[in-house]
């Protein structure tokens, strides 16, 4: 049985392409390590919760505990961009979180936990060409937990973005647009009502005629009655 069941604390065949270590020195070490990379973290998972749930394999009575807790930072940003480093102080409490919290969940993802070499100073940086992870670089999926889309993805949209604003600018300038910006349309606007008063016709003038006609036979009917 114990040749079917892979055993939860056995690290991944991952190898660390900047390690000049060959694979027989990288295990030797991995056998001893206290250090743990964590993966698949929510950009907005905090160091405290980290802490929290790594605290729950720490040995202090013999000694042990959390030593230190490094997060992965965007090289550009500096802000959190998925994972993390975890050293404790003995190699027991290292498996021991591999065996009972990778594959677990934290802020709703599942986190998976795996040996490493130790940490040194550079490794918290992402090494996309983005600044943030290399996963996250070709990601076509739309993550929340992690940015949203991928950066080539975002990288594509803004330029179609950029592209539609150029025609539409293009087609502003070109015939047929609004000159001054649409400003004219107000001019003619506030001429409109002068423009709206209708001029004298020779049709009122017969009206005023008439008019004037009817007052006087009038005067003349008042006249006659006095």
């Amino acid at each position: 049985m114990a040749h079917v069941v892979t055993p939860l604390d056995q690290p991944s065949n991952y190898k660390d392409s900047q390690s000049r270590v060959d694979r027989q020195r990288q295990n030797d070490l991995l056998s001893k390590s206290t250090t743990l990379y964590i993966g698949n973290l929510s950009f907005y998972t905090t160091e405290e919760q980290i802490y929290e749930l790594f605290t729950k394999c720490a040995s202090p009575e013999d000694g042990g505990g959390i030593k230190r807790i490094i997060m992965g930072l965007d090289r550009n940003t500096r802000t959190p961009c998925g994972f993390c480093f975890v050293e404790y102080y003995t190699h027991a409490e290292a498996l021991a979180s591999m065996r009972y919290v990778s594959g677990t969940k934290l802020d709703e993802r599942i986190i998976r936990c795996d040996l490493d070499l130790g940490y040194k100073e550079g490794r918290q940086f992402g090494r996309g060409k983005s600044g943030g992870q290399v996963r996250d670089e070709h990601r076509q999926d739309y993550d929340p937990g992690r940015g949203g889309w991928g950066a080539q993805a975002q990288r594509l949209e803004v330029e179609r973005r950029r592209e539609v604003e150029e025609r539409y600018a293009d087609a502003q300038d070109g015939p047929g647009a609004v000159a001054g910006g649409g400003g004219d349309w107000k001019e003619a606007e506030g001429a409109a009502p002068e423009a709206r008063k209708r001029g004298r016709s020779p049709e009122d003038e017969g009206d005023n005629t008439r008019t004037g006609h009817r007052t006087r036979l009038d005067d003349e009917m008042e006249a006659e009655r006095m």
